[in-house]
């Protein structure tokens, strides 16, 4: 097979015409041309109304060798790679212990269902639900104001990205195909076959809840085993006489204990008591910087145009999207971060008497709002404000502070406190909507957000808010509504790890996804889980590591 890239045809361009741009980019005559599969298809919006899709094409030729040499200097015809995944080891006959993966968020899936494949018949615990009990205990706080600790939007299966728009792109390196991986299990638990080939795939709450369901089927009939409500309260730990240290198991809740020298930790990065425990079991980690702000909701409506212009609302385009950043006269950076197309603010407290916000999507993207996380990033010497103690687990208080802060002016309700964009960027109190209806529920109480914050977060904020509004028209309007307060952008720790994925100072314990600091988002995470699982394959099969992660 050959690979064509960055074969451009207009937005409309009829059924014919990715043959016709293959044979016209090769040559190539009747015969010659034996079929083809579209690789990956994205879209050039830099020229409203006048938008270009971008084909990547797997094409298969009578005369393959021919064609590539006469093509040797076009970087655009090229081998089609082999991206199909390759198992690392298979478990020996004679397994001795069961690993064991502590959550069941994409990281943990993926590390779990590839254990399962490879024949290890992994452990996985959970502290939260099944994902449909997990739902009800959800939608409970976002109607009836009821949070439920252990089994919330950052809890139980699935974890935080099944209430999410369920983006499933990243920027990461993946040179072994381990996204592919990815997406083909996805496909499998019943995704939409596009996953595989445009360019910024997603698939939406409800149809996440019936994938992970399937995924978890496929576990357990390949021998592993899958336990919910059950919090890892401990862990147990050899130290010999030289100060090192070897991971022999967990302590649950119940007081149970299971052993096991191969532990996954997949936690996400709400999991501050599961932090804490390690901190105090000695497993070394650093404090990691994170983001914190607010969600802003905007007509989705204002979006399109602004991106797509007249093609605004073609099929293939869907809700438009959008990345921005400002660097800020105060040194800070102010970006955006989750957007969510057509989508909804929710409830994603994990702890009493707080608020957080997030984002959500279902596939269709068709609510009315469009709403983005707009952060500022803060660095580790932040942190000393809120918890001057030095301790890496210092972000946690800050972020707790926050969301205390916003459970105080919201009511003490778990109602948010919202204000809008144009009294914000003014200093002035909202007292009224405008045209924008905030979509967070149990629901919004308008105030003024400058105290939510830091007063160098809303200066930058302030300062970031107009200058967005000059890249997207309309972002700036005054009616736009901020929701606060977004402080679970990524774990506030890295719990760091060497060449063969294990912490730097206990053996046997595998850090892994976002609450170990080393994954953003859906994909990502369900990567590390999959890199994870090899380290766990390498290490009971006596393989040398390869391709570690050392941040």
């Amino acid at each position: 097979m050959i690979r064509l890239t960055d074969i451009k045809l207009p937005l409309d361009h009829a059924e014919g015409a990715i043959e016709a741009a293959i044979r016209a980019k090769l040559g190539l005559g009747k015969g010659g041309l034996l079929g083809f599969t579209v690789f990956r298809r994205g879209h050039d919006a830099r020229k409203r109304g006048n938008i270009l899709l971008i084909y990547t094409l797997d094409v298969k030729v009578a005369d393959e060798a021919g064609l590539l040499k006469r093509y040797a200097d076009d970087k655009h015809v090229q081998p089609s790679p082999d991206t199909s995944y390759k198992f690392v080891a298979q478990a020996p006959a004679d397994l001795a212990q069961r690993p064991i993966v502590i959550g069941l968020g994409p990281c943990g899936l993926f590390a779990g269902l590839l254990l399962a494949q490879m024949g290890y018949r992994p452990i996985i615990l959970d502290r939260g639900k099944a994902v449909r009990e997990r739902t009800v205990d959800t939608w409970g706080l976002w109607r009836k104001r009821k949070l439920e600790p252990e089994s919330n939007v950052q809890f139980g299966e699935g974890g935080a990205g099944t209430f999410s728009d369920g983006k499933l792109y990243s920027q990461i390196s993946d040179p072994l195909h381990h996204g592919r991986k990815v997406l083909t299990e996805f496909v499998k638990a019943g995704a939409p076959e596009e996953i595989m080939y445009v360019s910024k795939p997603h698939i939406g709450t409800f149809r996440l809840v019936t994938m992970v369901e399937s995924m978890r089927e496929t576990i357990e009939a390949l021998g592993g085993e899958i336990r919910f409500t059950q919090r890892v309260d401990d862990v147990l730990v050899d130290t010999a006489e030289d100060g090192s240290r070897q991971l022999r198991g967990v302590t649950l809740a119940s007081g149970e204990q299971l052993l096991s020298d191969h532990v996954v930790l997949a936690v996400g990065h709400s999991a501050r008591d599961t932090f804490f425990m390690l901190h105090d079991r000695g497993v070394y980690m650093e404090a990691k910087p994170f983001s914190i702000g607010f969600r802003v909701e905007h007509p989705q409506s204002i979006i399109d145009q602004a991106r797509f212009g007249p093609q605004a609302g073609h099929a293939l385009l869907g809700a438009a999207d959008y990345k921005l950043v400002h660097h800020c006269k105060n040194g800070r950076s102010v970006y955006s971060f989750c957007m969510c197309p057509g989508g909804t603010v929710v409830a994603a407290a994990s702890e009493p008497e707080r608020v957080v916000t997030n984002g959500m999507s279902q596939y269709s993207r068709n609510e009315r709002n469009a709403n983005a996380a707009i952060v500022v990033g803060i660095e580790p010497e932040d942190f000393a404000a809120f918890d001057d103690s030095g301790s890496p687990l210092a972000g946690i208080a800050l972020q707790r502070d926050l969301e205390s802060r916003a459970y105080e002016l919201g009511g003490r309700d778990y109602s948010a406190p919202a204000q809008l964009v144009g009294d914000f960027v003014k200093g002035t109190p909202s007292t009224d909507f405008g045209s924008v209806q905030p979509s967070y529920k149990p629901g919004v109480r308008l105030t003024d957000l400058a105290s939510v914050l830091p007063g160098y977060a809303i200066d930058a904020i302030r300062e970031a808010l107009p200058a967005f509004d000059r890249q997207i028209k309309g972002f700036g309007m005054h009616d736009a509504i901020l929701t606060g307060v977004e402080t679970r952008t990524s774990s506030p720790v890295r719990i760091r790890r060497n060449e063969a994925y294990q912490s730097l100072n206990t053996r046997g314990l595998f850090p892994a996804g976002e609450g170990a600091g080393y994954a953003g988002g859906i994909l990502s995470a369900a990567v590390d889980g999959i890199r994870v699982a090899e380290a766990v394959a390498r290490s009971i099969n006596g393989i040398s590591p390869i391709g570690g992660t050392t941040p």
